[in-house]
């Protein structure tokens, strides 16, 4: 899939079938992600992939707009590792890029994804820490859905020129 393609026609997802994402993919995609750019090319980040089906269906219980993880194959959670920050407070733009990174490579080899909101939602990071272990010096910033669609989603055009400023406000 060509970039402006991707970019232009990437939606979030929330519906799969019930069809695996095989490791060899998942590997894939975090590979994409880890390729983000980062401060001082620290790459602040970890991923944890969540395949179990009791994971996954508890997570909603602290984290609503996650419902669709119960459905789906998998999730990613991308967190900042705040002992390998370079810059302090980098980490959120580090992760954010992997994020993006990761979700423009889902829909470019055919996959839906959809990027729920961790941090800076308290009981959602203390939910996510409390599940899955999370050590102190790991911040869970976002939880992205995968699988594949089963839900058709086209292009829609957001350039919007009232948004844009030429060398000043």
């Amino acid at each position: 899939m060509e970039l402006f393609e991707a970019i232009h026609t990437r939606r979030s997802i929330r519906k799969y079938e019930d069809r695996p994402v095989s490791d060899d993919l998942v590997r894939e995609l975090l590979a994409a992600a880890m390729s983000a750019p980062s401060a001082g090319n620290a790459q602040p980040w970890q991923f944890i992939v969540i395949r179990d089906k009791a994971l996954r269906e508890a997570i909603p219980a602290f984290s609503p707009y996650a419902g669709m993880i119960a459905k789906a194959p998998l999730g990613v959670l991308v967190c900042g590792d705040l002992s390998q920050e370079k810059y302090a407070g980098y980490w959120v733009q580090d992760c954010s890029a992997a994020t993006q990174n990761l979700l423009l490579a889902a829909h470019a080899k055919g996959l839906g994804a959809v990027w729920t909101g961790v941090h800076p939602m308290a009981e959602r990071v203390e939910g996510f820490r409390r599940l899955l272990g999370l050590p102190e010096q790991i911040m869970p910033l976002a939880f992205v859905v995968l699988g594949w669609p089963a839900q058709a989603a086209g292009p829609v055009d957001r350039f919007n020129p009232a948004r844009v400023h030429a060398d000043r406000w």
